[in-house]
């Protein structure tokens, strides 16, 4: 069954966190994930949740995804996302 990744992020150094993503996405795709949305337009619909930026990926599963965050090469690259955004992070199961 699949799982989600959400992440909302308040991004305040870009060419920094664009550097995080170039070595992050082979730790993505290593776990079977894949980018569903990436920072594009969003609209809140309802409720006060104020995101910034959104970046959406599914895997294969929730161990997958756990696999991914959890990992040696994501945990090693989480200082650099720390240094340069805010956010949120949230796992979802799919149906």
């Amino acid at each position: 069954m699949s799982a989600y990744v959400i992440f909302d992020i308040d991004i305040h150094d870009l060419a920094r966190y664009q550097d995080f993503m170039t070595q992050a996405k082979p730790a993505i795709e290593a776990a079977g994930g894949k980018y569903l949305a990436r920072g594009g337009e969003h609209k809140v619909l309802e409720g006060d949740w104020e995101p910034r930026r959104i970046v959406l990926f599914e895997f294969p599963s929730m161990a997958k995804a756990e696999e991914f965050y959890y990992g040696d090469v994501y945990q090693g690259l989480k200082t650099i996302r720390d240094a340069c955004s805010s956010g949120r992070v949230v796992l979802v199961d799919g149906i």
